[in-house]
């Protein structure tokens, strides 16, 4: 059986890559012909300048005409693998895309999993009853605030003009501490009496009086 149909091969399947170099290595080698081809009819070129018509003449031409011929053959199979290697070239990026685009949906699928397995284990009620339980600890915080901040012994309601009197007094207080201890505030010069000194008297003067 295996003689008439053959075993099945067991060489692993080339790859896109791999095409395409050997491709492109197939180009290499018919560029390396052109090349040894264009150099031939430089000669031939170079021989018919030089000769004169005749049977001579036109052998060389007919060769040049061959040998042209092979170039143009050369060139359309050259163009044929370009073009087939740009081929597999964009069948590869194509491939490269769609691999990057699967990557990325299987990416956004775990996150989605991994999302609503997250969101599924949160209670909005138990958020929202925590928020209000935090407002009125928040309240309750402020009123012990306010409470352990009053002032005490100062009464609400004070008399203006009793408050005036109280400012204009320690106007004076301030006044004195800055004039020295020999100044007497207004609020005690009723209180102390007042003392003239006469100016002395010398000893011819009181004779004089007295004589």
């Amino acid at each position: 059986m295996n003689r008439l149909f053959g075993a099945k091969s067991s060489a692993p399947k080339p790859t896109l890559n791999s095409a395409i170099s050997n491709v492109d290595a197939r180009i290499e080698s018919i560029d390396v012909k052109l090349a040894s081809i264009n150099a031939e009819l430089t000669s031939y070129q170079t021989k018919l300048s030089k000769m004169r018509d005749g049977p001579g003449k036109t052998a060389i031409k007919q060769k040049a005409l061959k040998v042209l011929q092979r170039r143009k053959m050369y060139e359309a199979q050259r163009d044929q693998l370009q073009q087939q290697s740009w081929n597999m070239e964009q069948a590869g990026m194509m491939q490269d895309n769609l691999k990057n685009v699967m990557t990325t949906v299987d990416a956004m699928k775990s996150t989605n999993k991994a999302l609503k397995q997250q969101y599924g284990k949160i209670n909005i009620d138990k958020i929202e009853r925590m928020q209000d339980e935090m407002a009125d600890l928040m309240d309750i915080g402020n009123d012990i605030q306010e409470s352990i901040s009053r002032s005490y012994d100062i009464p609400e309601d004070v008399d203006e003009a009793e408050l005036d009197a109280e400012l204009e007094a320690l106007g004076e207080e301030l006044e004195y501490e800055n004039l020295g201890t020999e100044s007497t505030p207004s609020f005690m010069v009723d209180e102390v009496p007042q003392f003239i000194d006469e100016p002395p008297v010398t000893d011819g003067k009181v004779k004089e009086a007295a004589g």
